[in-house]
C-alpha cells in the first residue's frame, strides 16, 4: 500500500492505496476531524462507535478496516480506516455543514488515482505543478522526477530479490546513504535540519543526482548477482552507495568543497534569483549613467 497525505480546505487527511482493490483507504479519525472541528476527533469517533447498535457495529466492521498509518510523532499505529463508499456512510452518521462538499472532494479524490492508472503521465504533471508552486526550479524539478523512477525501480528490484517493503527498505536505503554519503539517513536529515520532511525534495542537484547513481548503481548490481533476502542485499547496497561515494570524493577533489550541504534546491533557487536580480539591477544602474 502507498502511503499519501490528502488536502481538504487545508487539513491533513492520511490516506493508503490499495494496488491490489484499487481502493483508497482514509482515516476515519482525520475525516471526522475534518467534518465537526472538533479537538479531540479521536474521542469522538469512540463516543460515535459506542452509541452504534449491534447491527451498525456489525456493518462498520465491513468496510473500516486496522491500518497502520504515520502519526504526528512519526511512528505508524494501527488506525481505523475505510474506502471511499465506506467514509460516505460514516458522514451519514455525523451531521455537518461540510458533508455534501466532502463527498464531492472524495469522489474527486478516487477519480484523479483511476485517471493515473489509465495515464500514468497525469502523476507526473501533477508532481511537476507540486514542485512548481512550491518555488523549485525546473532544472531540479526534472532530476527529482527521474529520481522517483529511479526509486521506484530500485523499491521493485528489492522485492523481486525477497526484500519486504517498509522496514526492510529502509534498512537498505540507510545503507545506500552510508556508503555515499558518509552519514545515516538520520544524520543526513540532521544536517539540513529535517525533522519528517522527505530528504530527497531537501536535496541540491549534485546530491540528488549522486543519490541516484547509487540507488541505480545498486538495482544493477543486484540484478546482475541476484542476491536474496536482507543480508545479501545489504552487501549489495553498499557496494552500490560506495560507487556514488567515490564519485562524490572526486568531485570534492576537483573543487574543494563539499557536495553535501545544508542548503536545499529552494534555497540554491532562491540565491540563483537573487544573484539574477542584483544582476539587473546593476545593468539598470550602468544604463543611468550611459543616459
Amino acid at each position: 500500500m502507498d502511503n499519501e497525505i490528502k488536502l481538504f480546505e487545508g487539513n491533513q487527511i492520511r490516506s493508503l492505496w490499495d494496488n491490489e482493490k484499487e481502493e483508497w483507504y482514509f482515516s476515519v479519525v482525520d475525516v471526522v476531524g475534518v467534518l465537526t472541528d472538533s479537538k479531540n476527533p479521536r474521542d469522538y469517533w469512540y463516543r460515535v462507535k459506542k452509541r452504534m447498535s449491534e447491527e451498525e457495529k456489525s456493518e462498520l466492521s465491513t468496510f473500516c478496516r486496522q491500518l497502520k498509518m504515520e502519526s504526528s510523532d512519526g511512528k505508524k499505529y494501527n488506525t481505523d480506516a475505510a474506502d471511499i463508499q465506506g467514509i460516505f456512510r460514516i458522514i451519514q452518521s455525523i451531521p455537518s455543514p461540510k458533508a455534501e462538499p466532502f463527498k464531492m472532494w472524495l469522489a474527486e479524490v478516487g477519480k484523479e488515482r483511476i485517471d493515473e492508472i489509465i495515464d500514468p503521465e497525469l502523476t507526473i504533471d501533477r508532481a511537476l505543478e507540486t514542485y512548481l508552486k512550491k518555488g523549485y526550479m525546473r532544472e531540479w524539478i526534472n532530476q527529482r522526477l527521474q529520481a522517483i523512477q529511479v526509486r521506484k525501480e530500485l523499491t521493485d528490484s528489492w522485492q523481486d530479490h525477497g526484500v519486504k517493503e517498509g522496514k526492510d527498505f529502509a534498512i537498505l536505503t540507510n545503507e545506500i546513504t552510508k556508503a555515499w554519503s558518509d552519514m545515516t539517513t538520520r544524520q543526513y536529515k540532521d544536517y539540513k535540519g529535517l525533522k519528517n520532511q522527505n530528504l530527497r525534495d531537501n536535496m541540491s542537484t549534485t546530491e540528488l543526482i549522486l543519490n541516484m547513481l547509487a540507488e541505480t548503481a545498486t538495482k544493477d548490481i543486484a540484478n546482475s548477482t541476484n542476491p536474496k533476502g536482507l543480508e545479501e542485499n545489504k552487501k549489495v547496497a553498499r557496494e552500490g552507495g560506495s560507487i556514488a561515494g567515490d564519485a562524490r570524493k572526486s568531485i570534492e577533489a576537483k573543487t574543494g568543497k563539499p557536495v553535501i550541504t545544508p542548503k536545499n534546491a529552494i534555497d540554491f533557487a532562491k540565491l540563483i534569483d537573487d544573484v539574477s536580480k542584483e544582476v539587473s539591477h546593476k545593468k539598470d544602474e550602468d544604463k543611468d549613467k550611459e543616459d
